[in-house]
């Protein structure tokens, strides 16, 4: 089944909540929240995908970035929604201890039953990693463990861990096992072959072209066959939408088997006031048949 999201970033967490309860009655499918945890004050650390196309202009965290803690956040989406699925795109995983992070998943995952989608990332901002005082050399290993870690934790029963980034004794989070789908974000050749070998879905990093769209989920779809995994696990796709974008438009991304496509939420939630924003949204669900492809009216 084809799926139609939106994601945001940037946004403070009274509009994000109101954006949310928009979308939840509108028909899109989920709502996915960037990241980071602060701004350096200077940086010269350059983002992966600068050779991918990119919604926003300028840097993308600065003194004027409204940043905000996904998962905080999606506790407070979770109680205002009863549809909307929960995407973080993405949680950069190394910045955070993995018992910490499987503490707030677990949580934010049963509040939502079952609605989270943990989209996860190395990082790149090397400067937000030293003000962690975490390392910045092995971040992608480090992101691996904290994967394995949380896939334990989830799992509803007793376990240690003995790792080369992390080691403790015996200790269970929950009495029961609570799923959580892992999204792996990134578009570089290492990121791709990461995402299929242990990931149970993908999301693009940027926004890349159709053409990109295309060529990046055949790389994964080869890495799932020389793997043994199923091909058909689910590729969100960021898609660039603008005024005269229609649902015709996304059915070409959707012919050629990208049927999970998320759109930038600002291409209809915009104007002075939330009566505006939710009027303006309304209008892009219908151009984009979300509202038709439910029922809704």
């Amino acid at each position: 089944m084809s799926t139609l999201g939106l994601c945001t970033y940037g946004t403070t967490p009274h509009d994000a909540l109101e954006l949310a309860r928009a979308a939840d009655e509108l028909g899109f499918d989920a709502l996915w929240l960037g990241e980071h945890v602060l701004h350096p004050a200077a940086y010269a650390s350059e983002h992966p995908s600068a050779g991918t196309r990119q919604h926003h202009s300028g840097p993308i965290v600065d003194d004027t970035t409204e940043l905000t803690d996904p998962l905080a956040l999606h506790a407070a989406i979770a109680a205002v929604t009863e549809r909307l699925r929960l995407g973080t795109a993405v949680y950069v995983t190394a910045l955070r201890h993995p018992l910490h992070t499987a503490r707030s998943t677990i949580t934010v995952q049963e509040l939502s039953c079952g609605r989270l989608l943990f989209g996860v990332g190395a990082g790149w901002l090397e400067e937000e990693f030293a003000a962690l005082d975490v390392p910045f050399a092995g971040r992608f290993s480090r992101t691996d463990e904290c994967v394995e870690i949380l896939r334990k934790a989830w799992g509803g029963e007793s376990f240690s861990h003995e790792g080369t980034f992390y080691r403790f004794d015996e200790v269970r989070l929950h009495p029961r096992p609570v799923a959580v789908p892992v999204v792996y974000g990134g578009n570089g050749p290492r990121a791709l072959a990461r995402a299929a070998r242990l990931g149970d879905a993908w999301i693009s990093s940027g926004t890349p072209t159709f053409e990109e769209a295309v060529e990046l989920v055949g790389v994964l779809r080869r890495h799932r066959l020389e793997t043994g995994g199923n091909t058909e696990f689910p590729c969100y796709v960021r898609v660039e939408v603008t005024e005269e974008t229609t649902a015709a438009d996304l059915e070409r991304y959707r012919e050629h088997g990208l049927d999970d496509l998320v759109v930038w939420a600002d291409a209809g939630w915009k104007g002075a006031t939330v009566a505006e924003r939710r009027a303006n949204l309304a209008a892009l669900a219908d151009r984009l048949g979300v509202r038709s492809a439910l029922g809704l009216r």
